[in-house]
């Protein structure tokens, strides 16, 4: 059951998808939200951070929280988010298509990844697809020794529901990098693309709470429909 700022973040975050609240519009104030959801400012707090954190709101000092153009998507570089997280706190309206599942080694020159030895892993690539626009193509290694098989019908929902919830393995951290890069025919195909436009390519590695190196992955995003969005606070250095 959904907490009471939850409910009320879904519920504005329908409102504006729908444009009940139309881009560059205003939404009540604090008081006046609190009021028609029968709630305090601090459930209503909450409610609007989570908009403002998933890209649907800007604050304006002195004015509100203003409605933001949907046409991009906030991507967590810094977190792990799988794409159906993703889809769910956005509500993107999205679907994957699973374009291939095989048995593959690693191709470590690809991530700069040094092994005495190949990797065994299970290659799954899919489209992922919002609105009817192909957006994303995510290129996935597991590795064998951390994950024998993976079914086709988990490669369509979700692969981190299965290792979590299923496998029980605990996912702890990534590192990234993140390049422009030209797109081979098949990707400009694959994401409809536009005669020499650039793909952005995010290449992660991650790990288990043991320190145990379970994935590779190969991300390739469409510029001109996700932002790629980190939060950063300024240290002193003494």
């Amino acid at each position: 059951m959904r907490n009471k700022y939850s409910a009320i973040y879904h519920d504005l975050a329908d409102k504006i998808i729908h444009h009940i609240y139309p881009v560059g519009s205003y939404l009540p104030s604090e008081t006046q939200l609190a009021q028609l959801y029968g709630t305090s400012r601090e459930t209503i707090r909450k409610a609007l951070s989570a908009l403002l954190t998933n890209g649907f709101i800007q604050k304006i000092r002195g004015k509100g929280s203003v409605v933001l153009n949907l046409q991009r998507f906030n991507f967590p570089v810094s977190g792990i988010t799988s794409f159906k997280e993703l889809n769910q706190s956005q509500h993107m309206n999205s679907s994957t298509k699973v374009l291939c599942i095989e048995d593959q080694y690693v191709p470590l020159e690809k991530f700069d990844y040094q092994s005495d030895s190949d990797l065994a892993a299970t290659y799954v690539e899919r489209l992922r697809i919002v609105n009817d626009e192909p957006i994303v193509l995510d290129r996935d290694y597991i590795l064998k020794d951390c994950v024998s098989k993976i079914p086709y019908e988990v490669a369509a929902d979700s692969l981190y529901v299965y290792f979590e919830g299923k496998l029980g393995l605990k996912i702890s951290y990534a590192t990234k990098t993140i390049t422009v890069e030209h797109p081979t025919k098949e990707e400009t195909q694959l994401l409809a693309l536009e005669p020499h436009q650039d793909v952005v390519v995010v290449r992660s590695q991650t790990y288990l709470e043991d320190t145990t190196l379970f994935q590779f992955t190969e991300s390739i995003h469409r510029p001109d429909k996700f932002n790629f969005v980190d939060f950063a606070r300024r240290q002193k250095i003494n």
